[in-house]
């Protein structure tokens, strides 16, 4: 195979993968193969054409692409809700999006294509907060999701022309996010009291922000990650990218009212996540923390 790999000027693993794929009979024949990929490549366009014949599947893309579900959630929440139906990938759902049938909803489409972003030299952070217990100590039960009760909090930023933001925490595990709208970034520890105390807090994971140089009022295990290393909370992180979907980073809060903010909240909260078998952060979060007696009215 490497032999004739060389002298095809191919990858020897591209020729095994030839063979494999368009053998007929334990023999290969140039002609058959041939054909096979062509019978292979034609049928691969099937899937963009089964949505069609399945009006039941189209309507629910239909239903389902204008809340802010992506393909692959849309699949997987079809096989659970039909599981005895027609099944599709989420492959098949783009390919059906890409066509001349599916261009209206190709809008809804969570990720675009951006420019990477230049890095920037790292400057020194003077020492703000005191007695920092650094995110290397956290143990790795919550490093590893395996117990609830475990949060990161963050603020979303504060563009130049305003100081309304969104302070927000969210439960490791479940992927829960709770958040509350501030007129001020000094607000935010209050904001991080009011949402965590109903609940049985074991840790919580913040930055190295100003805002959290009162982080020992909280009363409970807290760990922060290492300056401009914003990735060791991503779960945080990942939730803000999400907001944003629904509150552009450019925009002013401030003309945003509690109830719209909510509303986002609770339409991220009902979006069923990969990572949860397809199930909502609200379906997981509720069913460890019902049993709190001092339930909070947000999560009703």
């Amino acid at each position: 195979m490497r032999d004739i790999g060389r002298a095809l000027k191919k990858s020897h693993s591209s020729v095994i993968r030839e063979l494999r794929r368009n053998k007929v009979n334990w023999e290969y024949d140039p002609q058959k193969a041939n054909h096979k990929a062509y019978v292979r490549r034609h049928e691969s366009k099937y899937q963009g054409m089964k949505v069609r014949e399945h009006l039941e599947l189209e309507a629910y893309i239909h239903e389902k692409m204008p809340l802010g579900w992506s393909p692959d959630t849309i699949a997987g929440r079809w096989k659970i809700d039909n599981p005895r139906k027609v099944s599709v990938t989420h492959a098949g759902i783009y390919k059906y999006l890409y066509s001349q049938y599916g261009q209206s909803l190709c809008r809804y489409l969570r990720y675009k294509r951006y420019r990477r972003k230049k890095r920037v030299a790292v400057k020194s952070l003077r020492e703000l907060i005191p007695n920092r217990i650094w995110i290397d100590e956290r143990p790795l039960v919550v490093n590893n999701r395996i117990r609830y009760g475990d949060f990161e909090g963050d603020t979303m930023g504060v563009p130049r022309y305003t100081r309304h933001t969104i302070a927000a925490v969210i439960e490791r595990k479940s992927r829960y996010i709770l958040a509350e709208k501030i007129v001020r970034l000094k607000f935010a520890m209050h904001a991080f009291k009011t949402l965590l105390k109903p609940l049985p807090v074991t840790s919580l994971t913040l930055d190295n922000g100003v805002e959290n140089v009162r982080y020992q009022e909280l009363g409970v295990p807290t760990y922060f990650c290492h300056p401009y290393s914003s990735w060791e909370k991503g779960s945080v992180e990942y939730a803000f990218k999400l907001i944003r979907e629904y509150i552009p980073k450019k925009a002013n809060l401030a003309n945003y009212t509690d109830d719209e903010v909510a509303a986002v909240i609770d339409t991220l909260n009902n979006r069923p996540r990969k990572c949860l078998g397809y199930r909502t952060p609200k379906e997981v979060f509720k069913g460890q923390f019902l049993q709190v007696k001092s339930y909070p009215q947000w999560c009703t």
